[in-house]
Formats: structure tokens, C-alpha cells, sequence
């Protein structure tokens, strides 16, 4: 896995060069490698309008599944940014990473002076998956819960 951690980051870092981000001045680049070995790239781009922007990690994510379709998972995914410290995915980049993700799922963050690592379920405990989105028989797209409210 060393060898493609390396490979990862190093990716990453070349994917932010590459980033449009004119207005907040915070470049990303992201690689990821799905489980058939392939390796993806993307970085941030950024609209005048923030909303229409899209962040790294999901323009990797995106990309993987426009080439190989919607079953391929991640087997890890880079994050490089030029912050001192390691940034971690935003909370929508954990969701869609969530959504192509496997239990060993690994997210390296990268900063200045160095990286971190992550097992994706500790980036997003109690994620929304497929099944919370089907009633329980699995026959419905009406979204339930596991959890029970209180009055």
C-alpha cells in the first residue's frame, strides 16, 4: 500500500496545480485508485458563483464513473492541499466519497509538512447510505430511518 499512497499523493499534488480557484486563493487536487487499479485526478473548480463550484475529490469521483460506471469503489483516495496542516474532504466530498467507498476505504490528507490518514468511516460516522433510502423491504425510494425521534 506504501507504494500506492505514494503514487497517490504525489497525483494529488500534480491535480492541484491544475485548480481554478481565483476567488478563494485554496487549490486542491485529488487521486484516487479504484479497486481495479485505475487512477483518477481532479481539482477544484471554482465559479463566481460558489455554489456551481465543485471540489476535487468529487471531480475524481465523477470522473471515475463517467469512464468505468457507477460499480466501481475506491480503494483510496489522496486529498493535497497547500494548507500547513492536512485538510480533510468538506462534508459533501464525504458523502459522495462515502457513496463509492468499501469499509477499507483509505483518505490521505495532504498538507505543507506532511499527511494524515483516515479509514472513511471515521470521516463520516452514521452516513446516509443506499439502504436508509429504501424502505425496509427494499421495494421504495421513500427515505427511513434506523433511528427513532422522541417527542
Amino acid at each position: 500500500m506504501k507504494e500506492t499512497q505514494d503514487k497517490l499523493i504525489k497525483l494529488a499534488r500534480s491535480a492541484q496545480e491544475k485548480a481554478y480557484a481565483p476567488y478563494s486563493k485554496f487549490s486542491v487536487g485529488a487521486a484516487l485508485v479504484a479497486q481495479d487499479g485505475s487512477f483518477y485526478m481532479g481539482c477544484n473548480v471554482e465559479n463566481i458563483s460558489y455554489g456551481l463550484s465543485c471540489c476535487a475529490e468529487r471531480n475524481a469521483i465523477f470522473k471515475m464513473v463517467s469512464e468505468k460506471g457507477p460499480h466501481q469503489k475506491i480503494k483510496a483516495i489522496a486529498v493535497s492541499t497547500k494548507a500547513d496542516i492536512p485538510c480533510t474532504p468538506c462534508g459533501a466530498c464525504r458523502q459522495v466519497i462515502q457513496e463509492f467507498s468499501t469499509p477499507e476505504t483509505v483518505v490521505f490528507c495532504k498538507g505543507k509538512d506532511g499527511y494524515v490518514s483516515y479509514a472513511m468511516k471515521d470521516l463520516l460516522p452514521g452516513a446516509f447510505t443506499e439502504f436508509e433510502a429504501l424502505d425496509h423491504d427494499g421495494s421504495s425510494t421513500i427515505i427511513g430511518s434506523k433511528y427513532k425521534t422522541t417527542p
